[in-house]
Formats: C-alpha cells, sequence, structure tokens
C-alpha cells in the first residue's frame, strides 16, 4: 500500500515535470509500478480473506509446510507475472482521461498509467479483479459476523447483572473487530462505486482508502496489546494457561 501512495504520486509527478512532451521509458516504468502495486494490494487482500477462511471454516488440519513463503510467491509472484506481460506488450504510457468542467469544456488530466487504447487491459486487471476479491472478502466478513453473533448466543448465562455490565464490552469489541476487518480486507474498496454517484461519494472514498494504512496498523497494534493482556491474565489463571497450553500441542 505503501508502494500504491508512493507511486501514483509519483506518476502525476512525473507527467508534470514532461510538460505536454511525449512519453518516455521512465513514465512507462512508472505505470508498470503503480499497476503492480494495485495488484499487488489486492493480491494480499485476498489472500488475508483466505487466511480468515482456514481459521474459521477449515480450523483443523490447517498445516501448510512453508505457508509464508507460498503466500508470498502468491502475492508479489501473482502481480509481477501479470505486470512483466503487460510491460512486454507496450501497454504502459501516459493516460489521458476526458471530462467535463463547469463551463462544458473538455479537461484532461494526465498520469503514467496505461495508454487509452488498453483499456480493455485495465477492465481485466483492476475492475474484474479487485470487485472478486471484495465480494470473496465480504462473505468473509460476513462469516465473521455470523460466528461472532453464535459465540455470543451460545455464552450467554449467568446473572442479568453481570450480563447488563459486560454486554456493552462486548458490543463495542465485536464492533471493533468488524470494522478492523472490513480494512483489513479491503472492503472500503467497495465505495469506488459511489464515485459515480456523488461528490461526497468521492471524498469519503479518497478519505478512507488513504488512512487504510493508518487504520490497519491501528489494527495490528490493537491486536498485539490484547495477545499481551490476554498472556498476562493466563499466567494469573492457570486453568486458562492450561488451555493455551493444550490448544498450542493440539
Amino acid at each position: 500500500m505503501l508502494c500504491l501512495h508512493l507511486s501514483f504520486l509519483l506518476c502525476c509527478f512525473w507527467v508534470w515535470q514532461l510538460n505536454g512532451k511525449e512519453e518516455d521509458w521512465v513514465c512507462r516504468g512508472l505505470g508498470l509500478f503503480l499497476h503492480w502495486s494495485l495488484l499487488a494490494t489486492f493480491s494480499w487482500m485476498a489472500l488475508e480473506g483466505f487466511h480468515l477462511y482456514l481459521l474459521l471454516v477449515q480450523v483443523f488440519n490447517i498445516y501448510v509446510r512453508r505457508y509464508l513463503l507460498k503466500l508470498s510467491l502468491v502475492g508479489w509472484g501473482l502481480p509481477t507475472l501479470i505486470a512483466v506481460v503487460c510491460g512486454i506488450s507496450g501497454v504502459y504510457g501516459k493516460y489521458r482521461p476526458e471530462s467535463m468542467d463547469a463551463n462544458n469544456r473538455s479537461s484532461t488530466a494526465e498520469i503514467c498509467w496505461m495508454s487509452s487504447h488498453r483499456l480493455s487491459v485495465s477492465y481485466v486487471t483492476i475492475v474484474a479483479f479487485p470487485c472478486l476479491v471484495i465480494l470473496c472478502n465480504s462473505c468473509m466478513l460476513g462469516l465473521v459476523v455470523f460466528k461472532l453473533w453464535r459465540l455470543r448466543t451460545g455464552s450467554r448465562g449467568g446473572s442479568s447483572k453481570k450480563m447488563n455490565r459486560e454486554k456493552w464490552m462486548k458490543l463495542w469489541r465485536d464492533c471493533a473487530t468488524v470494522l478492523g476487518l472490513s480494512f483489513v480486507l479491503g472492503l472500503p474498496w467497495g465505495l469506488a462505486s459511489t464515485t459515480y454517484v456523488s461528490l461526497a461519494g468521492i471524498y469519503v472514498f479518497t478519505v478512507l482508502n488513504s488512512l487504510q494504512g493508518v487504520f490497519m496498523f491501528l489494527w495490528s497494534v490493537a491486536i498485539s496489546c490484547k495477545s499481551r493482556s490476554d498472556n498476562n491474565s493466563s499466567t494469573r489463571d492457570p486453568s486458562t494457561q492450561k488451555v493455551m497450553i493444550t490448544s498450542f500441542n493440539n
């Protein structure tokens, strides 16, 4: 995601430096790098959804030898293969999307991307593939919500006063879990459809996706803090520690 944002800024800056001149190999290289960064971002979002599938659905017998290496080969290898094939085909260059301003005059904004006559490749790689990833990850998020609901309904018990005290805390934790997973799975990218409807949709989509990395960082910090607190509580509770050891052995 860092490469995606940096490459986008570099593509815009380099076209501005060209000042109307013909595109060069640097612009084509920046377009390739931008395309690769976008594909890699969505590839890792898809792998995150696959990881959740293993944890929530398959659960047992999910040991995979050199799991992280295989994920890395898919997450970075597939985008590299697609970008190299597109680069050899001469897809990349200056892109000039035309739009109409308030005075009904044609205005252009150029960027190092894919040439206008290669939009079919763009639709397949950056429209169909992200839509498929968002659809699959939305199903995984729905499965997470269902699992949380089953967990909460199955763990009801004890006095009503204790339930009233802990009910809202559990609700906030579940909401934070769902919200954090939605950013990890890249679901805010689905708001791209709202950019064709209103100006507010453009602002919401731009702000949320620009801060997606920040939200994911906060999500990882929250998970790390929760893991440390669980470890501390397990050392104070021998029964909990025994459960954890049994789980790791299994």
